[in-house]
């Protein structure tokens, strides 16, 4: 594919150059310890890489919303597990004496920059602090999607100031969004699932024009199933918007896309595991006290079938309420339905967002799927259709 970024292969000698890679390290700490290192092992590939080159690697990242400078959300702690699983020593640079300490760094070093977040001037892409930053290096490579979203100076700023590149980790992202929604193989299929329409309006609104099959799951299919006058009971149902998911349903209809809600469905009267109330019912026949928890099996074998005709996949959201059983079973059906497909080279899969890496994991399938993204919000601005800062100034 033609690319309109450049990419590690693009820097040329890097020996003893100074190297800012903005990575996302913003990973769950539970009792000073990392709870999940997948943000860490990602950023491994670009900075050995660059390391192995003989660049002086300058590590720039994010941790947590710091209104001012504090211990508990400095880079510090993550000087370790991130040498742990980058195989080789990492040092911390406060930004007190950060210009002094960067100039005793050696070729194949790695340093790992304090918090970018302590500046106040950071999430305003002050000129100033992309000044300082931009002090340091000789060249700045972004490798982190997930915050691409943002205009921050060390995601947006920087690439304007410095020579810049995409590391391994977004140039692996940006093509298999391409391959997704850019450029795909159609018949395209778009599952979206979570709780509310209302925080996924844009997205459904852009997709009806994009995909040729858009499977709604979660609570947000119960407002969708209201629009078109079906008693839901007392599930999570947005019914101030059953008007703007008419209007997402007849736009659909204008751009011969296929929305497929679900037929039969699985209620409880109560949200708990394995209720006594628990029963797959058709979605007429939901009773006022129940709530519809998931899709029902007849309908999620009809899903399958929907992707067996596809050649591309993209998934953001659960089908039903996946963190209790057993209303995992639908997502975790369709899920490893996804994954065979992916597996025997017949479908291109693409997952993204928090919640949705949960539920394929939980399915067994996250390594099965061609491509999921750690990104939340950057995954969601994409599938609305939006640039996004960080990507657009690596394209320019």
């Amino acid at each position: 594919m033609a690319r309109n970024f450049k990419t590690l292969d693009d820097t040329g000698d890097v020996t003893g150059k100074r190297v800012l890679v903005r990575e996302d390290l913003n990973v769950p700490m539970t009792g000073g310890a990392v709870s999940d290192d997948t943000r860490l092992r990602a950023a491994v590939q670009t900075v050995a890489e660059l390391s192995d080159k003989g660049a002086i690697v300058l590590v720039l990242a994010h941790f947590g919303r710091p209104k001012a400078p504090t211990p508990d959300l400095s880079l510090a702690q993550l000087t370790k597990p991130f040498s742990d699983v980058l195989g080789r020593a990492v040092r911390y640079i406060d930004w007190e004496g950060d210009a002094e300490n960067v100039a005793t760094l050696q070729p194949g070093d790695v340093a790992l920059l304090e918090n970018t977040r302590f500046f106040g001037g950071e999430e305003k892409n002050d000129p100033a602090v992309v000044e300082r930053f931009a002090a340091l290096g000789d060249l700045y490579v972004n490798d982190a999607f997930s915050a691409a979203h943002r205009a921050h100076a060390s995601t947006e700023g920087l690439a304007r100031r410095l020579p810049a590149f995409a590391g391994r980790q977004m140039e692996a992202e940006l093509d298999a969004l391409d391959k997704a929604l850019g450029n795909p193989e159609h018949p395209v299929a778009a599952v979206v699932g979570g709780a509310k329409v209302s925080t996924k309006l844009d997205v459904l609104k852009h997709l009806v024009a994009q995909v040729d099959h858009l499977i709604i799951g979660g609570g947000m299919a119960n407002t969708f199933l209201a629009a078109r006058g079906v008693n839901v009971g007392k599930s999570l149902c947005e019914h101030d918007l059953t008007d703007t998911a008419e209007a997402i349903l007849d736009a659909a209809d204008k751009a011969n896309c296929t929305v497929h809600l679900p037929y039969d469905v699985v209620v409880a009267k109560e949200f708990a595991a394995n209720p006594p109330s628990l029963r797959t019912c058709n979605v007429h026949e939901v009773a006022a006290d129940e709530m519809i928890l998931d899709v029902g099996p007849a309908a999620t074998e009809a899903l399958a079938d929907v992707l067996k005709t596809c050649k591309t996949l993209v998934w953001n959201g659960p089908l039903g309420a996946f963190e209790t059983e057993p209303f995992d079973a639908a997502t975790v059906a369709l899920a490893r339905t996804a994954g065979a497909l992916t597996t025997e080279g017949s479908l291109v899969s693409v997952a993204g967002g928090g919640d949705t890496v949960a539920a394929l994991n939980q399915a067994g399938v996250a390594d099965q799927f061609s491509f999921v993204s750690t990104a939340g919000g950057a995954f969601l601005e994409w599938m609305e259709g939006k640039a996004l800062p960080g990507v657009a100034v690596l394209t320019r």
